[in-house]
C-alpha cells in the first residue's frame, strides 16, 4: 500500500476551508457492523444514559458504596489500576527521548495517545466518585487547597500530566489540520513537556499508593507496607510494558493497511524489547515482595482466606508472567509475550483492587461489591476510549506517514518530533544526526 498517498488523502490541503474539513472528518470511516462495534455501541449508549441517572439521583441510587466504603471500583479500577496501564507512555518517551533508544521511536505516537486518553477518561471517571462533583476544581482555583493533602497534590499531578501528554501529542494534530506555523512551536515544546512529563507520573504513581498510608488499619497487612509508594512506581513498569505489548499487537493487525511492512517487521524486536523490560521489573517488585513480607513476619496470614489471595497474586500474576516473558522473549514468539503481557494486566488489576477494595477493611461483616451500574458504566469508560483511540488514529499521523512538508519543515529548524510510524521508522538513522542550518 501506497503510505504517502493515503496520508495525503486524510490530511488537510493547502487552501481547504478549516471547518469544512472538520465537518468531513466527523463522518465514520471504516466497517459500521464489526463484532466489537456491535458488543461495545450498546454498552456505551447504555453507560452514558446511567451516568445522566448517577448526577440526577446520587450514588446512594446508583451505587453500593456507603460511609464504610467510599471508594469502589470506579476509584480502584478507573483511577488507581487505569494510571499504572497509562505508564507507557512516560516510560517509552523516556526510553526515545532521554536514552535515545530509536527502536522505539516508532511506538511513540501511539504511546503517548493512549496514554493521553486513558488520563482524560479516567479522570473524568472520577467526577462520578465524587458526592459533590462540582468541586472537583477547588484544588485548581485555590478554595481549600489543601496542600497537605495527598490528593492535593495528586490532583495537581494529574492536570499538569494531562497538559504535558497533550503538548507531545499536538504535533500530530497540527500535521493533520495543515497548521505549519502551529505544527512549528509545539514541535519545539516536546521535548521539555517531555521531561516534565515523566517527572510528573512517577511523582502520581507514588503519589496514588501514598494515599494508602494514610489507612495503615484498614488495609490488610499483606498488601499493607510503607513501601506503597514505591510499589506502586515498579508495578507500574511491567503495567505500562503490557498495555503497549497489547495495544500494538492490536493495533497491528486492526490498522495494518497504514503500517509499512518495514515496521511490520521490526515489530517483533519492539516486543521482545518491552518484554524483558517488563520481566525486570517483575523481578524487582517480586523480590520487594518478599523483603516486605519476611519484614512485616505476617507468615501465619498466609495460611487464611486472605492469605491465599495474596499467594495467587504473587505466583500466578507476578511468578508466572515472569516466566513466560523470559522464555518468550528467548524464543522470539509472539504468543507468550502477548499472553505473558494479558497475564500482566490481570495481575495489576487483581492487584490494585485488592489494595483498594478487597483487601480494605477485609474484617467487615458486610463488604462491598459493585452494583451492576458501576459495572456497566466501567465498561463504557473503557469502550469509549477505545472508540476515540481509533477514531483519532483513523484521522492522524499515529501510524500512518506524516505529510511531506513536516520533514522539510523539522530539517528546516532542526527538530526531532516524532512523525507518523513510516517516517519515524525511515527516519531512524537521521534523527540522531546534528542537523546543519544554512545561514
Amino acid at each position: 500500500m501506497n503510505t504517502t498517498d493515503n496520508a495525503t488523502n486524510v490530511y488537510r490541503r493547502v487552501g481547504q476551508d478549516l471547518w469544512t474539513f472538520l465537518l468531513s472528518e466527523l463522518k465514520p470511516k471504516g466497517k459500521m457492523l464489526t463484532p466489537f462495534n456491535i458488543i461495545s455501541a450498546p454498552i456505551i449508549l447504555l453507560g452514558l444514559i446511567l451516568i445522566v441517572l448517577r448526577f440526577t439521583k446520587g450514588l446512594g441510587a446508583t451505587t453500593n458504596l456507603n460511609q464504610e466504603f467510599p471508594w469502589g471500583i470506579w476509584i480502584g479500577f478507573d483511577v488507581v489500576t487505569g494510571v499504572a496501564f497509562a505508564a507507557g507512555a512516560y516510560l517509552v518517551t523516556f526510553m526515545v527521548y532521554v536514552l535515545r533508544m530509536e527502536k522505539y521511536h516508532a511506538i511513540v505516537r501511539a504511546t503517548v495517545l493512549n496514554g493521553f486518553l486513558a488520563y482524560v477518561f479516567y479522570a473524568g471517571a472520577l467526577t462520578l466518585d465524587l458526592g459533590r462533583p462540582w468541586k472537583i476544581i477547588n484544588p485548581i482555583i485555590g478554595n481549600s487547597f489543601g496542600v497537605s493533602s495527598v490528593l492535593f497534590l495528586v490532583a495537581w499531578h494529574f492536570l499538569l500530566y494531562m497538559m504535558a501528554q497533550f503538548i507531545e501529542f499536538s504535533p500530530a494534530v497540527a500535521e493533520w489540520l495543515g497548521l505549519k506555523k502551529l505544527r512549528k512551536v509545539l514541535g519545539s515544546l516536546t521535548v521539555g513537556a517531555v521531561v516534565f512529563g515523566i517527572c510528573l507520573s512517577m511523582l502520581h504513581q507514588s503519589g496514588l499508593g501514598a494515599l494508602f498510608l494514610l489507612a495503615p488499619a484498614k488495609i490488610h497487612p499483606l498488601w499493607y507496607t510503607e513501601y506503597i509508594p514505591v510499589l506502586f512506581i515498579v508495578s507500574s513498569v511491567f503495567a505500562g510494558m503490557s498495555i503497549v505489548i497489547i495495544e500494538g499487537t492490536i493495533s497491528h493487525r486492526v490498522f495494518h493497511h497504514q503500517i509499512s511492512a518495514e515496521h511490520h517487521a521490526k515489530h517483533m524486536d519492539i516486543m521482545v524489547g518491552l518484554s524483558r523490560l517488563a520481566a525486570a521489573a517483575l523481578f524487582v517488585y517480586f523480590f520487594m515482595k518478599i523483603l516486605v513480607l519476611v519484614h512485616g513476619m505476617h507468615w501465619d496470614e498466609l495460611l487464611t482466606p486472605m492469605g491465599y489471595l495474596y499467594l495467587l497474586e504473587m505466583i500466578g500474576f507476578v511468578v508466572l508472567p515472569f516466566v513466560i516473558f523470559v522464555m518468550g522473549a528467548k524464543n522470539r514468539n509472539r504468543k507468550l509475550l502477548l499472553s505473558g503481557a494479558v497475564i500482566t494486566a490481570v495481575g495489576i488489576i487483581f492487584n490494585r483492587l485488592n489494595v483498594s477494595v478487597i483487601a480494605f477493611k477485609w474484617y467487615a461483616p458486610m463488604h462491598y461489591i459493585p452494583s451492576w451500574i458501576e459495572i456497566v458504566i466501567t465498561l463504557a469508560v473503557v469502550f469509549g476510549e477505545i472508540w476515540a483511540f481509533r477514531w483519532v488514529v483513523n484521522r492522524m499521523p499515529v501510524f500512518m506517514e506524516s505529510p511531506q512538508w513536516v520533514k522539510h519543515l523539522d530539517e528546516e529548524v532542526g527538530q526531532t518530533v516524532p512523525q507518523g510510524v513510516v517516517a519515524g521508522v525511515n527516519s531512524e538513522a537521521a534523527a540522531l544526526q546534528p542537523v546543519k542550518i544554512k545561514k
